[in-house]
């Protein structure tokens, strides 16, 4: 058996701009053997700035203008974590995170893009919708358009845009393109003399024509002073009314830059040299619209980040390898294409320009070639190294209890998290080769116990999810948690990773036990192949009396309820052949994440009968332990909550490896009605920190939905009734829904 390259070193990448999409595709193809990469990005995609303004103006869908960076770091092998930079402290190499714990890298490299400079005019941070972090720009967008679209008025909206650069200027044309002549009345006002001023005169002109031709009112010398509700107030004097206010004006880092203490420019961005370092910390680099080359300052574009892609991958594995490296010259002059709102654009270079369709069919092909890099990600890679940060005289690691993680590093990483979470753990003082079980009042104590093979790449995500999953079959019986025992498994790696991946995984189950009130009394940590996580649960009965729900305690003719939506299985697994959306991808997540203890609580409260939770047997297996030999069930097809993108992936012939098993375990079904395959496939689909099925009295159905509604548990449904049972066909699958409720 081959033995694994334990990881070294972490490469940390903050924010997924085209350099960054550019590294990664380059290191996937040669990778640095010993090297874990991270990606921190606030979304699952990033949208390629050349193509924005079509998306506004309709002629390209939302996945043809973005890239899934969660589908890159799975094909990658790149560990991808969503999440909020707020503060990076250099000399202990940690970036501190939104809501959740920091982590430490080795080396940094920053792509995070800019923001527009809102603070130097009064009234703008309140009242204008910036366009930057272009990323947000589609959902503002989309808001707006559907908010035109539904109101009833006899009067045009007024959109206000703030600037006189490229931006603004597609941005103005390309909403007068999407809207309804006469719905709106666009106007920009530009500061400066004149719009456009570094293109030449015949590029200028055609933009200037293009804006006459679709109703543009373009205000020059036009400078805002400050910005109330509705109205612009200029440095003239005058004063300018609207409805809809996008500010396209300037541009500045993100405030945590400057605070790190590292040189910045005037604007807050990240000084680098020509290798694209910091000035003051050759391991932090920096790319795109964050950085300042010192030696080379050039205008905030797009085409400067994917011509530095190259050469920052280069420079990364070279700093890591201790090899030389390069310098990056920008170019003096690049090749502007604006697009004109509809399919025309013009071109500008230097003196030379040119204006048509065929310019835009130009671009598009350009952006669509670009973008097929990501898209079009290769299936088999030869995966040549580029270099190994491992000697290749290590020693391998061991099996057995060699695997064991280090006692004093477990020590120190359980010290470090008992300063956040002393309540939830026991103190490594206090630890012996047993550890008691809190009791209440001499009850009866409950156990459990569930593991998890790894789901997702983000360690801290993984913890939670791990500890939500366990707790769930105490949820399912009506217990709430007292303690619960680790068992923890982390990759082959060197001391320092060990210890950052343990103090993710253990922060993450230490939130959700805060959460609820369960402590982390002890358990067991080694070395593996890959990250394993599991508790040991134990708990008493929620209620006062000691009621506990069972699984085949249900009653003829009541109502199944079912607390989350149906999917993880189909979806993860299509992304592990890269064939799931991100964005479904971040659902599925946020939906395990949703702790199943406000369910139960709620199901003692409107009488539930028996209860199971939904996990990796899938929903009619599950269901059919709880109909025993007494009962049967009429499923309503229509009603089942089911995670978007999952029937699309199992329509397409995708299947979890459970998924058969599941199918061959699962009782006869009769179909009634026309009901869609894929609906019947997703109740084999295994589930990973599934929801709650509840059986309840008809009558107290509805209530109980809307009172999990109302905590949270949005996708709940009434999804089945109780019925005599058919030997034959115990349960019976309908496409109809009744028309009365219960």
């Amino acid at each position: 058996m081959k033995s694994p390259i334990p990881k070294v070193k972490d490469l940390v990448l903050v924010g997924g701009g085209h350099s960054h999409a550019i590294v990664l595709r380059i290191l996937a193809m040669r990778p640095v053997a010993g090297l874990r990469i991270t990606l921190v990005s606030a979304a699952s995609h990033t949208p390629y700035s050349g193509m924005l303004p079509g998306m506004v103006a309709g002629h390209y869908r939302f996945e043809e203008a973005h890239i899934d960076l969660s589908r890159l770091c799975q094909w990658a092998d790149v560990r991808f974590i969503v999440g909020e930079v707020v503060g990076l402290n250099p000399s202990k190499r940690c970036l501190s995170l939104r809501g959740r714990p920091a982590i430490e890298y080795d080396l940094l490299s920053l792509d995070v893009g800019s923001q527009p400079e809102l603070d130097s005019v009064p009234g703008a941070a309140t009242h204008a919708v910036p366009v930057k972090p272009v990323a947000q720009l589609w959902q503002r967008w989309e808001a707006l358009r559907l908010r035109l679209e539904q109101r009833n008025s006899e009067h045009a909206t007024s959109i206000a845009i703030v600037g006189g650069g490229a931006g603004s200027v597609e941005l103005a044309l390309a909403m007068a393109h999407r809207l309804p002549r006469g719905s709106v009345e666009i106007a920009l006002y530009c500061g400066a003399a004149k719009i456009l001023p570094d293109y030449n005169t015949r590029a200028r002109q055609a933009v200037v024509e293009a804006l006459n031709s679709k109703a543009v009112r373009v205000f020059t010398d036009a400078r805002v002073a400050s910005v109330d509700a509705g109205h612009l107030q200029l440095s003239d004097g005058q004063h300018a009314s609207f409805d809809e206010l996008f500010w396209c004006t300037g541009a500045t880092a993100a405030p945590w830059l400057a605070a790190s203490g590292l040189p910045v420019d005037e604007q807050g961005f990240l000084q680098v040299s020509d290798t694209l370092q910091s000035l003051a910390d050759n391991a932090v680099f920096a790319a795109g619209d964050i950085a300042t080359q010192v030696d080379h300052p050039r205008p905030k574009a797009g085409v400067y980040a994917v011509r530095q892609g190259p050469v920052l991958a280069h420079n990364l594995c070279a700093a890591l390898l201790d090899e030389p490296l390069r310098q990056h010259r920008p170019q003096q002059r690049f090749l502007s294409l604006l697009s004109l709102g509809d399919k025309s654009a013009t071109a500008d270079r230097g003196p030379l320009s040119a204006s048509g369709s065929w310019v835009w069919h130009w671009k598009d092909y350009i952006d669509r070639k670009f973008m097929a890099r990501f898209e079009n990600l290769p299936s088999a890679m030869s995966r040549r190294h580029r270099g190994a940060l491992v000697p290749a005289t290590a020693q391998p690691p061991c099996g057995g209890c060699g695997a064991k993680v280090g006692a004093d590093m477990l020590l120190q990483t359980l010290q470090s998290l008992a300063k956040d979470f002393h309540e939830q753990l026991l103190h490594p003082t206090e630890s012996d080769d047993v550890s008691p079980i809190p009791r209440v009042d001499q009850a009866v104590i409950y156990q459990s116990i569930d593991a998890l093979r790894p789901l997702v790449s983000d360690p801290w995500v993984m913890g939670r999810i791990a500890a939500n999953h366990a707790l769930s079959d105490l949820y399912a019986s009506g217990m709430k948690p007292l303690s619960a025992l680790a068992l923890v498994v982390v990759e082959f790696a060197s001391n320092e990773i060990l210890k950052r991946e343990l103090e993710q995984l253990l922060a993450g189950a230490l939130h959700e036990f805060r959460m609820v009130g369960c402590r982390l009394t002890g358990g067991h940590s080694m070395q593996g192949p890959e990250v394993n996580m599991g508790f040991a649960v134990n708990g008493v009965p929620i209620a006062e009396d000691g009621r506990r729900l069972g699984k085949q305690t249900a009653q003829l003719g009541d109502r199944l309820v079912l607390t989350k939506a149906l999917g993880t299985g189909v979806l993860f697994a299509g992304a592990m052949q890269l064939l799931a959306d991100g964005r479904d991808i971040t659902k599925a997540i946020e939906s395990m994440l949703i702790s199943n203890g406000s369910a139960a609580e709620l199901a003692l409260t409107y009488n539930a009968s028996a209860c199971t939770d939904i996990t990796g047997f899938g929903l009619l297996t599950h269901l059919q332990e709880m109909l025993g030999d007494r009962l049967g069930a009429k499923l309503w097809a229509p009603r089942l909550p089911v995670l978007d993108g999952a029937l699309p992936l199992l329509a397409s012939g995708v299947r979890s490896t459970m998924h058969a098993a599941n199918q061959t375990a699962a009782p006869a079904v009769e179909i009634a009605g026309a009901v869609a395959p894929a609906l019947v496939d997703i109740l084999h689909d295994p589930q990973s920190s599934g929801g709650l099925l509840i059986a309840v009295p008809a009558q107290e159905a509805e209530l109980l939905v809307g009172a999990l509604h109302a905590l949270g548990h949005c996708q709940s449904a009434i999804i089945a009734e109780l019925v005599p049972r058919d030997p034959r066909r115990p349960i019976t699958i309908s496409s109809q829904t009744p028309t009365a409720k219960p």
